[in-house]
């Protein structure tokens, strides 16, 4: 059985292909657990590539919707957020990606660089990717997001203790590293790599360019995805050990060693699910 998850606000956030669990922490120190069908879409979404391009959306409808639950729990009544002020809270964010990291790396290698040559798209690449990095160095130093990250650690502990077929306690999971291979950290490098090169490709003057970054987003996704499920599949040969290694050197910065009470809210979430 494949296991996926995110960490959520105070909790983790554990998912297969029919249900996801979501288990927080809450200001009482008890915890509090909730479990939901998935967001399924049609089985010709299925094949290879569109499955990537479209089923992204359909698992960040999830997403958003264990983020915005483990919120609300550590809120008070007056202050719950609804689901249409979290979508636009993501709509705005999905805007400003675009300008940090499409947008500004863009405009700033044309000052460099003509857009003609494929070392403008090299450039493009590296700013894009030193924007990334230090973006996620810097939310690394706030307080709420070294949480998140800690639970992140949790979540991927959890689901290594469960790949390797063990009794799901604190004891069990602590020994297990919190860097996996199928991370979306290491999903989002591989599309950083993949934009280099499909970018590349594409023709034409300045807005031609520009705008085919971003329509072209959905297909670097796909291929993204491709390539992280064969990560998974493979993750013991010698050469795809050498294309996920910068992905979990990534998670160097977006996961962190879990607390024990941390990892029961992971184990929770992933018990639920297998329930």
């Amino acid at each position: 059985m494949n296991i996926g998850g995110q960490a959520v606000i105070e909790g983790v956030m554990m998912r297969n292909k029919e249900h996801y669990a979501v288990a927080v922490r809450l200001p009482d120190d008890s915890l509090k657990i909730k479990t939901e069908k998935s967001k399924q879409f049609p089985k010709f979404f299925k094949w290879p590539l569109v499955r990537g391009a479209l089923g992204l959306w359909f698992t960040m409808y999830d997403g958003i919707r264990a983020m915005l639950w483990s919120s609300n729990q550590q809120l008070e009544d007056d202050e719950q957020i609804t689901f249409k002020e979290a979508v636009l809270t993501m709509a705005l964010s999905f805007g400003l990606a675009i300008g940090l990291f499409v947008a500004l790396p863009f405009f700033l290698s044309k000052l460099i660089v003509s857009t003609e040559t494929i070392l403008f798209d090299i450039v493009d690449g590296i700013f894009r990717f030193a924007f990334f990095l230090g973006y996620l160095m810097l939310i690394s130093k706030m307080k709420d997001v070294q949480t998140l990250f800690q639970y992140h650690g949790a979540e991927h502990k959890t689901i290594a203790c469960f790949e390797a077929e063990e009794d799901l306690t604190v004891e069990n999971v602590r020994k297990y590293s919190r860097f996996h291979p199928r991370c979306g950290t290491s999903f989002l490098m591989f599309i950083a790599i993949l934009s280099v090169l499909i970018f590349m490709l594409i023709p034409g003057g300045t807005l031609t360019k520009f705008f085919g970054r971003i329509v072209l987003l959905p297909l670097v996704s796909a291929l993204g995805f491709e390539l992280i499920k064969l990560s998974g599949k493979f993750e013991k040969n010698f050469f795809v050990k050498m294309i996920i290694t910068p992905g979990l050197w990534l998670q160097r910065i977006t996961t962190k060693e879990p607390s024990d009470k941390q990892m029961e809210v992971g184990i929770a979430s992933l018990k639920a699910v297998l329930k």
